[in-house]
């Protein structure tokens, strides 16, 4: 039997029963529904509906009751014939690899936009869906904590990927702006543990600074810090070095520096959510333990691995017990916890800034690079400088709505 096939396009504002009153006249006369799809922006309706129709008498009653019905909703309506060979096409785009883009700041202009999608548009690539996933914003009241975020979901064939993320790199250096690039794959929707670096990603301070200003050598500690961090010299040297120069420090100060620890904007949000959600979270650090687990306390944080201080007679001792957790030891735990869980390593997150964060940022299934420095951004598959560390949740495809669900 022949068949048509048409696209109807809807346009117009948008109310309730209109999609129930246009499929029920399709119904009448047996139409199958290849793609339907439906947008909604301020109060502003865009519905699309793909059909199969026997061709004859069918098919252009179905279109004349069709526009009848529209003019009755007081919306309007716009056919365009389908060719089977166009559809054939289109449905074979179906064996294409997905991407996920999302693009984070501030606010999000169109100059942002504009870029990235033409890159996207440069490599060939074809935009299936845009969604937004923060709130709607006020013109009049001011946020206190403005963020943006969209999502495009793309599909196509690309042929350099490193190509493809250096210049979503240019564009979001030069326009202050975060491009996230993922393969869309059962993994990115089945991710099941994150974990955090501690000093500058989890916390907005170095504890080993604070304990090194309270001894008197802040400045000789900083400067081996920065060093470390930057990836100019080797973290373990760097960690004895600043660990012999915190000899003597008390105990007490321990707990006093603990206390009041500045937890990184957008953390709870994020935490909270993740475990919501069924996420399994822990702190992968450099630091030390005493910190990891006060946060885990305060936090509700999973598991720690960080460097455990000697402490003798009340006093650190300027030694350490156990291995150092450097880089490789970072990554170690990061395979530990995803076999402890018995999950694939593609369905683990990493989120850190330093240099030493770089190997179980490479290793996660997403490693993100968190208000970085530029060695880790440069290297990192992701990053995020413009907003919280909730931002993650938007890299995971979280609308606003389903994080405010819970609060």
């Amino acid at each position: 039997m022949a068949t048509d096939i048409f696209l109807i396009n809807i346009s117009g504002q948008d109310k309730p029963g209109l999609t129930s009153s246009l499929t029920s006249v399709l119904a009448e006369y047996g139409a199958k529904v290849l793609d339907i799809g439906q947008a909604n922006i301020h109060d502003t309706l865009s519905l699309g509906i793909l059909f199969e129709i026997s061709s004859g008498k069918k098919s252009a009653s179905v279109l004349k009751d069709l526009l009848f019905k529209a003019y009755e909703l007081g919306i309007q309506a716009k056919f365009t014939p389908i060719t089977q060979e166009d559809y054939e096409k289109w449905v074979n785009l179906q064996g294409k690899d997905r991407y996920i883009i999302t693009i984070l700041g501030e606010k999000l202009a169109a100059e942002q936009i504009s870029e990235v999608t033409k890159v996207i548009s440069d490599k060939n690539l074809n935009i299936d869906a845009i969604k937004r996933l923060t709130g709607r914003i006020s013109l009049v009241k001011e946020e206190e904590y403005p963020r943006a975020s969209i999502q495009l979901s793309v599909r196509g064939k690309i042929e350099n990927k490193s190509d493809f993320t250096e210049k979503f790199m240019e564009i979001a250096h030069d326009l202050d702006v975060d491009i996230a690039f993922q393969e869309d794959n059962i993994f990115r929707r089945n991710r099941r543990l994150v974990c955090f670096d501690m000093d500058s990603t989890l916390i907005q301070t170095e504890v080993i600074d604070e304990l090194a200003e309270l001894a008197g050598v802040g400045e000789q500690v900083k400067a081996i810090t920065e060093s470390a961090m930057q990836g100019e010299i080797d973290f373990n040297e760097s960690f004895e070095r600043r660990m012999k120069l915190l000899k003597g420090l008390s105990e007490e100060v321990l707990q006093q520096v603990a206390e009041r620890l500045p937890i990184t904007k957008g953390a709870r949000r994020l935490i909270d959510t993740l475990h919501s959600y069924g996420f399994k979270t822990a702190i992968l650090s450099g630091g030390f333990t005493y910190f990891g687990n006060y946060l885990k306390e305060k936090l509700d944080i999973d598991y720690v691995y960080a460097n455990e201080l000697e402490i003798k007679d009340g006093k650190l001792t300027g030694n350490y017990i156990g291995d150092i957790v450097n880089g490789e030891k970072k990554a170690e735990y990061l395979k530990l916890l995803a076999d402890k869980m018995g999950i694939d390593i593609s369905q683990t997150i990493a989120v850190g800034d330093g240099a030493n964060d770089l190997k179980m940022l490479d290793l996660a299934g997403l490693g993100i690079a968190f208000h970085a420095k530029p060695k880790v951004k440069d290297n990192a598959q992701s990053s995020i400088s413009s907003m919280g560390l909730d931002g993650v949740l938007y890299l995971l495809g979280y609308h606003d709505r389903h994080i405010d669900l819970l609060d």
